[in-house]
């Protein structure tokens, strides 16, 4: 029960992602489905009934995933609350947020058997029903149902701005599926047309509610930089700007297409694909928000703006790392073992994985990780600059994906002292611990990068989907890195770090969506996007070389 406690948290920020990601998918299908597909499918021919199976096929799966998420979450809140408080399972269960969690299961399956069963043609009132009362089920679950002061308001802003999220980010994916079945002009203008006007409503609903809940739930100014939930609310905050400007490029297109039916669309259709993984990212940033209180909530101890800016400034980077032996758990261990000799006895161990508790710090552990962060640093830097000189024309620079191979290597020995090869605990049982667990991730993601990057840069690789390897799984590592937490007690310490994280996992996202820019778009956006993911590359080194711990 102490190593579910101990990954409960993490596991349940990526299961909510997930879930809202499937929330949002079925039910954008099923608004995409009632107010586009249905009604233009006449006027679109053919390509009007594929726009019909489409949707109601991503309607269905999607909320298949909402079931399974649902279900797993509602599994892990029940096992934990029942092995923490005198509670039997069947208690647990009878929890509101579990009955709140069984009906979305219940409502997913009735959209799921809806589609599959009759397509297209389900019922459209009965689906638009369902999808609203898991909307007031999911609403159910959100901060704003524990609340005690502004609860009415609060639970009619939660459940406006699901609505928005699902109408606008649920439903592209189904856009961009309906954009590919159509080839000309005026299927082009009539589609492009509607959605923009669905996702007007959405941002709308969005916008209104946001509002609301800022003021609710953060408050004030120093609360966006001084509380954990106020950072995730400045990262989303920033994911949406993106994502407006984004929407604001594709309405353009759509009015060029209203004067001339041959206008380009090719840019609108890229971008589209390009909102889906912003918005997704924008989706776990909001899961992340359900494991930090409002920040109205924490009056106290927070971070002041002299404490980020005294953080922040500039230094030399620590090129130069502590000895391992007087790191705070191996200099405990020794301790341990040679009290233990002195006894006759066997030596208990300094940190068990799992066990519940925070490794303990010292200062030769933070002088350590800053090593890690600047040494990191370095590659980036140097991977930035050498995909800016391959772009310039540099051939030889085409093997700078290589230093990922370095950078994987350096992280897999380097970010977790305590584990082989340096320390003493296995490989597969420090992934109890969930900070391991998620380097351990980091450093896979970065084998990846080298693997395919450097195969489509150096070997020319004909498969076209390979290139998109690196985009998707850049944009996947900087969502990550927005749930990424780290072992330490002292929360303002936890908070100071997440500052310097944030940016980092934002400017990942922009650089995955520049590349998959650069290889999806013709014509010179696509050369534009090809100059800025480089760039940005750049830019994470540099944050990673002023990293700081202390």
């Amino acid at each position: 029960m102490s190593l579910l406690l101990d990954l409960f948290g993490y596991l349940s920020i990526i299961i909510h992602g997930l879930t809202i990601v499937a929330q949002s998918m079925a039910l954008g299908g099923v608004f995409f489905l009632a107010f586009l597909a249905r009604p233009l499918s006449r006027s679109l021919g053919l390509a009007g009934a594929r726009i019909l199976a489409d949707t109601a096929r991503i309607a269905a799966y999607a909320a298949v995933g909402l079931m399974v998420c649902e279900a797993l979450t509602v599994g892990l809140q029940a096992a934990v609350l029942a092995g923490t408080v005198d509670l039997s399972l069947l208690d647990a269960l009878g929890s509101a947020s579990a009955v709140a969690g069984m009906v979305k299961i219940v409502c997913g399956a009735v959209i799921a058997l809806a589609l599959f069963g009759g397509g297209a043609a389900a019922p459209r009132a009965a689906l638009l029903v369902v999808s609203l009362v898991e909307l007031v089920a999911a609403t159910l679950t959100t901060h704003a149902a524990a609340r005690l002061d502004h609860q009415e308001i609060l639970l009619a802003a939660a459940f406006l701005h699901q609505l928005g999220a699902a109408v606008w980010v649920g439903g592209i994916p189904a856009f961009v599926l309906a954009l590919a079945r159509v080839h000309d002009g005026h299927g082009w203008r009539i589609v492009g047309g509607r959605f923009s006007t669905m996702s007007q409503i959405g941002v709308a609903c969005i916008v209104v509610s946001a509002a609301i809940m800022s003021v609710l739930y953060v408050g004030s100014l120093d609360a966006i930089y001084g509380t954990a939930y106020g950072v995730m609310v400045a990262a989303k905050a920033a994911m949406f700007v993106g994502l407006l400007a984004l929407g604001w490029a594709n309405s353009r297109t759509v009015a060029r297409l209203r004067a001339d039916p041959l206008a380009p669309v090719q840019r609108m259709k890229r971008f589209a694909e390009v909102e889906i993984g912003v918005g997704f990212a924008l989706f776990f940033a909001a899961a992340s928000l359900t494991s930090v209180p409002p920040s109205v909530d924490l009056t106290t101890d927070r971070v002041t703006w002299a404490e980020v800016v005294e953080r922040n400034r500039p230094v030399w980077p620590n090129m130069h790392s502590p000895e391992h032996d007087v790191l705070a758990l191996p200099a405990l261990q020794a301790k341990l073992d040679a009290e233990a000799v002195a006894n006759a006895a066997k030596p208990p161990a300094a940190f068990i994985p799992g066990g519940g508790e925070l490794p303990v710090r010292n200062a030769a552990d933070i002088g350590w990780s800053e090593y890690n962060h600047h040494w990191a640093g370095v590659f980036v830097v140097l991977i930035g600059l050498l995909a800016l000189l391959n772009q310039a024309g540099a051939r030889w620079a085409r093997h700078w994906p290589l230093l990922f191979f370095g950078l994987a290597g350096f992280l897999f020995l380097r970010s977790d002292p305590e584990v082989w090869p340096l320390g003493t605990e296995g490989v597969w049982e420090s992934l109890r611990d969930i900070e391991v667990l998620q380097h351990r991730f980091f450093v896979l993601l970065t084998i990846l990068f080298a693997v395919f990057e450097w195969r489509v840069r150096a070997g020319g690789w004909a498969n076209k989907r390979a290139a998109l390897v690196f985009p998707l799984v850049t944009a996947i590592g900087g969502a990550a890195l927005l749930t990424h937490s780290h072992a330490i007690a002292n929360v303002k310490e936890a908070l100071l770090i997440e500052l310097t994280h944030t940016p980092l996992a934002l400017a990942a996202i922009a650089a995955g969506c520049a590349r998959w820019l650069e290889i999806r778009l013709d014509g010179r956006g696509g050369r534009i996007a090809g100059w800025v993911w480089p760039v940005l590359f750049v830019f994470i080194g540099l944050l990673l070389l002023s990293y700081r711990e202390a």
